[in-house]
């Protein structure tokens, strides 16, 4: 006997897909967002990027490897939903401790399954990232849509992810063993500014025998600088960088007198603080396989990224800033740097996890750019 829908996912263009819920029973509007990898959904749901956003997950079956507490990017997951094909709650995995569906469950996550993510898919390669409604099979389409229209998509997701405190780690506090054996003694110390970060680009840090001190989104650049830090991270994290011109503030005011890393959302607070500009994608770059070119070196990485926006290339005549990497699925900016300054970001992943390891050379490099400085200090 067939099992009957219970779940319903309608969006803003009136399109309607019938499933089955898992996870939290809640209904939500949420923006429409779909991820192309194969694997990697436990980090996918843990990633503070995907703040208000309902993943449409390409590949078909998901759960099916269960939750590992040692996999997570975040302790609070704040995803908005899992949309997928096949939903597995009975995983076959030595790690997996829970599945994801309790997971989803405990954090208040709505999950939908069995409808046809293929078409759904699509219709966001067409049509763009937009507005949906996950709700009761029983809504009338009309209502779904009245409750879609007067809806609207939260501008404070960076606030309600990052840090509330400052909470300085070393390697031993989170039990990261080092990559390093030749630092002579050196720790540098660095300030992560949190805007959502995930946990990987703590512990890539840490394994390079940082001292890492994590602070808020808003922390200012007058506290930053009293912690005499020798670099300055900028974190990942969801929504329009334009939505957080404190932390824009705070990166312009750090410009020149210490190195700087971005990554992703980083990437383009980095680029707005140099005066460029950003703008929104259609449907953004969501998945573990994207191609980048290093433009200085011709070498192509293999990338996992996550965003919405991107930096607008003709802007950055100007501003100090130079193209160091494109994407070459769409040519757009996926690196800029300022050489003299020592500041640089990608717009992709190179902490990923899992995912591809080309681009992890960057830690290191940030890593080299804050012991030239201290060389040059001495």
């Amino acid at each position: 006997m067939l099992r009957e829908y219970d779940r319903k996912l309608i969006t803003e263009d009136g399109a309607e897909y019938l499933g089955y819920g898992f996870g939290a029973s809640k209904e939500a509007v949420l923006e429409l967002v779909f991820n192309t990898s194969p694997v990697g959904y436990q980090e996918i749901l843990s990633d503070p990027s995907y703040t208000d956003q309902a993943v449409v997950m390409t590949y078909p079956l998901i759960g099916n490897y269960g939750m590992c507490a040692d996999d997570y990017e975040t302790e609070t997951p704040t995803i908005g939903a899992l949309v997928v094909r096949e939903y597995n709650d009975e995983p076959s995995n030595f790690r997996a401790e829970e599945s994801l569906g309790s997971v989803m469950k405990r954090y208040g996550i709505p999950g939908i399954s069995g409808l046809d993510t293929r078409k759904l898919n699509r219709s966001i390669r067409d049509l763009g990232s937009r507005k949906a409604l996950i709700t009761s099979a029983d809504t009338p389409l009309e209502k779904g849509l009245s409750i879609i229209r007067s809806t609207s998509l939260p501008k404070d997701a960076v606030s309600r992810v990052s840090s509330k405190e400052i909470k300085t780690y070393t390697a031993a506090d989170l039990g990261v063993k080092s990559l390093r054996n030749d630092t002579g003694g050196l720790a540098p110390k660095v300030v992560l500014i949190d805007c959502g970060a995930k946990q990987n680009i703590l512990r890539s840090l840490l394994a390079r025998s940082c001292q890492v001190t994590v602070v808020p989104w808003n922390t200012d650049s007058e506290t930053i600088l009293s912690m005499e830090p020798d670099g300055v991270m900028l974190s990942n994290g969801p929504g329009d960088p334009t939505d957080v011109p404190e932390t824009i503030a705070t990166v312009k005011a750090l410009i020149g007198k210490l190195p700087i890393f971005g990554i992703c959302l980083g990437h383009q607070i980095l680029s707005l603080a140099y005066g460029a500009k950003t703008y929104k994608l259609l449907f953004g770059h969501r998945g573990g396989n994207h191609p980048v070119r290093d433009l200085l070196t011709g070498r192509i990485e293999i990338t996992s990224q996550n965003h919405s926006y991107a930096v607008d290339e003709a802007s950055l005549e100007g501003t100090g800033l130079s193209v160091t990497h494109r994407n070459i699925l769409d040519n757009t900016v996926e690196g800029v740097a300022c050489l003299p300054d020592l500041a640089f970001s990608v717009q992709y992943h190179p902490e990923s996890s899992p995912g591809p390891q080309d681009s992890t050379y960057l830690f290191d490099r940030f890593l080299n750019y804050m012991e030239a400085q201290y060389a040059e200090a001495d």
